[in-house]
């Protein structure tokens, strides 16, 4: 498993994020990108989104907490051989979680090969 602090991990996400084209992210509205250790249920996830989707905002209102976009890090860090595979593993997996905000399937996330 690759070794990373916390620190320099969420500096990847950082340019993961940075790596990503602005058409992608300027539609994000209250969205939280957040790191944790694993998830609670203990799966082997490397990432989640948690929210309302574009195509489910119309029940989504005023007040509401923030849509969080979740990266795992120990699972990405026993996914991924070296930091290489690791910084593009981060930038599929934000795409694929961004597009889960878009509304879009995981049916069809899988068929553009985001996923």
């Amino acid at each position: 498993m690759l070794e990373m602090s916390h620190e320099e991990f969420e500096s990847m996400v950082a340019d993961g994020l940075d790596s990503l084209h602005d058409d992608m992210l300027e539609r994000l509205d209250n969205v939280i990108f957040l790191v944790e250790d694993r998830p609670a249920d203990g799966s082997s996830i490397l990432g989640t989104y948690e929210g309302f989707s574009l195509a489910e905002r119309d029940v989504y209102g005023y007040g509401e907490e923030p849509d969080r976009i979740i990266l795992f890090r120990e699972n990405l860090l026993e996914h991924c051989a070296d930091h290489d595979e690791l910084a593009r593993e981060i930038r599929i997996t934000l795409v694929h979680e961004i597009a889960h905000f878009y509304g879009i399937t995981e049916e069809r996330i899988h068929e553009l090969g985001w996923g």
